[in-house]
């Protein structure tokens, strides 16, 4: 177990984790009971989980400018503290994707995308519970390898959802947008997999 001062780094990550699974959340409500009348209220919301992680991450990075020994490298804590915030961002990147392009019903697909990021989201909290007894920890391990077993179920889902949105849909404005949104939502997947791979990385460089 880390000791108590180390804790403020690995309560952080939780925390900014925590925000990604909120806005995951967010995310499912607003594909999964779509209403484009409503979209702006969805918007402003998750902009105040997404100013929230940014907050956290700006005191992060207080707190290592101040901090003389660190438990890991200061350039790995930054690393994770971006890579997290990443997950935040492409989430919200969603949200306002669908609403620039004024979006008017939802593919079935990307609900499933969206209920896909929440469990890779909780994966990554989960790691990041488990991440400050990362020399001893076993189900760490699991964490990591779910997060990227997630990921490549979102490659499957990303690839049948374009091949089905181009031989069901002539439209070819409605097959650019869609293209755009399985695109970011994809993505959202990989900012996940790219937090699980540095924590993989550090974990080698510190056992």
């Amino acid at each position: 177990m880390s000791k108590k001062s180390d804790m403020i780094y690995f309560d952080n990550f939780v925390q900014c984790a925590d925000c990604a699974v909120r806005a995951a959340k967010i995310l499912e409500r607003v594909l999964e009971n779509f209403d484009p009348a409503r979209i702006s209220e969805s918007i402003d919301e998750i902009h105040e989980v997404e100013h929230e992680a940014d907050v956290k991450k700006h005191d992060l990075m207080e707190e290592l400018m101040r901090a003389f020994i660190t438990p890991i490298e200061r350039e790995d804590i930054m690393a994770i503290s971006q890579y997290l915030d990443d997950i935040t961002d492409k989430i919200e990147d969603v949200i306002l994707r669908v609403y620039i392009c004024n979006v008017t019903s939802i593919r079935p697909e990307s609900v499933r995308f969206a209920k896909l990021v929440i469990r890779c989201c909780e994966m990554v909290k989960a790691t990041m519970e488990e991440f400050p007894n990362f020399k001893k920890s076993k189900e760490l391990k699991q964490c990591l390898i779910e997060i990227n077993r997630l990921e490549e179920d979102g490659d499957s889902l990303y690839l049948n959802s374009m091949r089905t949105l181009h031989t069901s849909t002539t439209d070819p404005v409605e097959i650019i947008v869609w293209r755009d949104i399985f695109k970011y939502l994809e993505d959202c997947l990989d900012a996940c997999e790219h937090t699980s791979d540095i924590v993989e990385t550090v974990i080698m460089k510190n056992t």
